[in-house]
């Protein structure tokens, strides 16, 4: 632990001295200024107004006011500060030979170095935050390719010390990933070996914290799984530009990342909606899985009927405790039937700090066992005690003691019925919540157990999430208390009576 320390502490204070006069630069430099395109939108950026994430236009104006937050949104104004808005410009500029497009890319980003000094007075938050960094210095690379002017020099250096920082870093994290292949795109365009040597170092212990050994995605979101695939497909195409070999443990971790994903997809194209990531996703250029059920050990189910667009198609979460971009989603079920939402959960809208978007990371926001009068202990991990998988049927049992007892659910798969029992000690009374999708078309009936004494659920109408800052009304039915309640969940033709076996 000592020696990598001193190494970073050394690592560090080389970059410092780098930033002095005779450093690295642009007019001495001869290295490739590697630029991923495909970041850039296609758009005509040199025409007013500017748009992020779908919000309203924005007029931004030949004087920026890197300060504005006209939507109230915190991804719009990481956006703002990335300045990928403006390598779209740099794009336009190698397509038509107009010099107006890399005019107009110099001008914003001179003005953005002006306007926004590291620890100025009144500088936006996000000007220097960790990630607006990692996203903005390879949109400055690109613009190298074509400025080569001293102060574009000395803010790629001043970006690089931010990057380096250990302070700063974000291990295991998809923000790590992308300070990374920010690095290293600087090492290889200022000719920096250590800046090289650190991307990839770090790149590589970090994934082993980021991605297990079965493709699981440490941030509990499959949205997230997608992200750093594609990021680390950028990363070794920037480490081939800059002459590098890619290090196999990197691929490997990235393959295995395509199993997660892919059993993940839903039988209608889109991605289970777990965790930090919209309703409305459809991965792309994922390989088909050959099981059809997969049980991985970070703490997810899926299972299907088949690999066709009307299958059926069930999740089911565990594992530890929540984290980053995780929910409070444990002992949680999503079920289609015919390639089509049945149950479903409130879902991702946004990152903005409202009370409906904690709603949505909660646990009363899925399709959970709710223990009657009973305080939630957030964070708590959930055992997955056995499962046993056949063609036809399959059952799972999970437990954990979040609300400060013993509560257990057991979920049984046969066909296009799904029947979950959630239990918890005597003294205790335990509530089902279920989340219906907008149109669905489901039977739903429950049961007191033992005993099958039939329960009318109470219907409440909520909001789920369909698409970032989208919104649907549905129902969630929620079961009277009892120490054990069963509910079945089958197509509206077939007739619903109390399973006599699991």
């Amino acid at each position: 632990m000592r020696r990598r320390l001193l190494l970073v502490l050394v690592l560090v204070a080389g970059l410092v001295s780098l930033a002095e006069p005779g450093g690295p630069s642009l007019a001495a430099s001869k290295g490739r200024p590697i630029c991923d395109r495909a970041q850039f939108a296609v758009s005509d950026a040199l025409k007013e107004p500017v748009s992020f994430h779908g919000l309203p236009a924005v007029r931004l104006g030949p004087d920026v006011d890197w300060r504005m937050d006209p939507h109230r949104n915190r991804s719009w104004m990481l956006s703002l500060h990335a300045l990928r808005w403006m390598g779209r410009l740099v794009v336009e500029y190698e397509k038509t030979g107009d010099d107006a497009y890399l005019e107009r890319a110099e001008e914003i980003t001179r003005d953005w170095v002006r306007d926004n000094p590291r620890s100025g007075l009144g500088v936006s938050e996000w000007a220097w935050a960790e990630h607006a960094v990692a996203l903005r210095a390879p949109t400055l690379v690109c613009l190298s390719a074509y400025v080569r002017s001293d102060w574009l020099s000395a803010s790629l250096v001043e970006h690089a010390g931010v990057l380096a920082d250990p302070g700063l870093y974000r291990a295991g994290h998809n923000h790590g990933l992308d300070q990374d292949i920010a690095l290293l795109g600087l090492g290889c365009r200022l000719e920096v070996g250590q800046w090289r040597d650190l991307a990839l170092s770090r790149m590589t212990s970090s994934a082993r914290q980021a991605v297990d050994d079965q493709g699981v995605l440490r941030e509990q979101a499959p949205r997230y799984g997608v992200y750093v695939h594609q990021r680390l497909g950028v990363a070794f195409e920037a480490m081939r530009e800059c002459g590098l070999r890619p290090p196999p443990e990197l691929a490997a971790r990235r393959t295995a990342l395509e199993a997660y994903v892919g059993h993940a997809t839903q039988p209608d194209g889109r991605l289970v909606a777990i965790g930090d990531g919209p309703a409305d996703l459809r991965p792309r250029g994922f390989p088909r899985p050959q099981e059809r059920i997969r049980v991985f050990a970070g703490g997810y189910v899926f299972g299907r009927s088949s690999w066709h667009p009307s299958a059926t198609f069930y999740s089911i979460r565990f594992g530890p405790g929540r984290q980053l971009h995780g929910h409070e989603d444990h002992m949680g079920v999503t079920f289609q039937i015919g390639g089509r939402d049945q149950l479903v959960e409130a879902g991702f809208h946004s990152y903005e700090r409202t009370a409906y978007q904690a709603w949505t990371v909660g646990p009363t926001a899925h399709n959970v066992p709710v223990v009657e009068g009973a305080r939630f202990r957030p964070g708590t991990a959930t055992r997955l005690v056995s499962s046993s998988i056949g063609r036809t049927r399959q059952v799972y049992e999970l437990t954990d003691d979040a609300y400060g007892v013993s509560r257990t659910r057991k979920v049984m798969v046969e066909g296009e019925v799904m029947s979950v029992l959630d239990e918890v000690p005597a003294g205790s009374r335990v509530r089902s919540l279920w989340h219906l999708a907008p149109g669905s078309s489901v039977r739903v009936r429950m049961f007191e157990m033992p005993g099958c004494r039939p329960l009318e659920p109470e219907a409440r109408t909520e909001e789920i999430s369909v698409g970032y800052l989208r919104k649907a009304s549905s129902t969630t039915l929620v079961s009277p208390a009892a120490r054990a309640v069963l509910t079945v969940v089958a197509p509206a033709r077939f007739r619903v009576t109390c399973p006599a076996r699991w």
